[in-house]
């Protein structure tokens, strides 16, 4: 694969036989973050465990102390006091049935995240195939399905992420933009291996961390010594 001259120079910067520490790997990805707009800082963790079983599975949410750096579209399914409390929150859209076919027939996607208080489920159920997919389906663990619409939307919009295990046990998530600090970016990353670390299942065998590599989204993955995480 040919690539860009930018993306080569900044690969110099990176020794690939090297695992760095959390504020040296930082500092270097964000040295190499050269695009024309803010590119965001993200963070790819392979786990040691074997997400076709339920008892290995690993998903959760955690708040980043500064924040993505994103702003966030948060579509709420609720009704009545509780519709009423999530646009009083600030969720960008409320509604009820009537969404299914906009989302459904229309392929109305402009949201980021879906919240959705636990009567609702059923309606929501019906758009698992669409929702499920692409990540947006509320659930329980991730604290999306709940009566309490205040507090999931604040947690949100203040910089709240979901992790989840992708088909080939990594998690993928943002950390922030390229123009933060290398101190927001350290504290949000902390907080995101510490949920990480926290969230091991009983049934993961041997090494749980196996690799740990940070990006910036035009620019080459950063390595990190795994055995200083957790």
């Amino acid at each position: 694969m040919k690539r860009g001259k930018k993306y080569t120079n900044s690969a110099k910067l990176i020794d690939r036989a090297v695992q760095y520490d959390a504020a040296e790997a930082i500092s270097l990805v964000k040295k190499s973050a050269v695009a024309k707009f803010d590119e965001t800082v993200e963070a790819h963790i392979r786990l040691g465990v074997d997400g076709r079983h339920a008892d290995q599975q690993v998903r959760g949410a955690v708040v980043l102390p500064h924040g993505t750096g994103k702003t966030v579209r948060v579509l709420v399914f609720a009704k009545g006091d509780k519709a009423n409390e999530a646009l009083a929150a600030g969720a960008d859209f409320v509604g009820a049935d009537d969404l299914i076919p906009k989302i459904q027939n229309e392929n109305w996607f402009e949201f980021d995240v879906v919240v959705a208080t636990p009567d609702m489920m059923g309606v929501v159920g019906r758009l698992g195939r669409v929702l499920g997919p692409k990540g947006l389906m509320p659930n329980p663990k991730a604290g999306t399905v709940t009566m309490d619409v205040t507090k999931a939307i604040n947690d949100i919009k203040a910089g709240k992420i979901e992790y989840r295990l992708d088909k080939t046990n990594i998690i993928h998530v943002p950390l922030g933009k390229a123009s933060f600090t290398e101190e927001q970016l350290k504290d949000n990353f902390q907080t995101l291996i510490g949920a990480v670390v926290k969230a091991k299942p009983s049934a993961a065998k041997g090494q749980y961390l196996r690799s740990v590599t940070l990006a910036s989204t035009m620019g080459p993955g950063v390595k990190l010594n795994t055995a200083k995480l957790g």
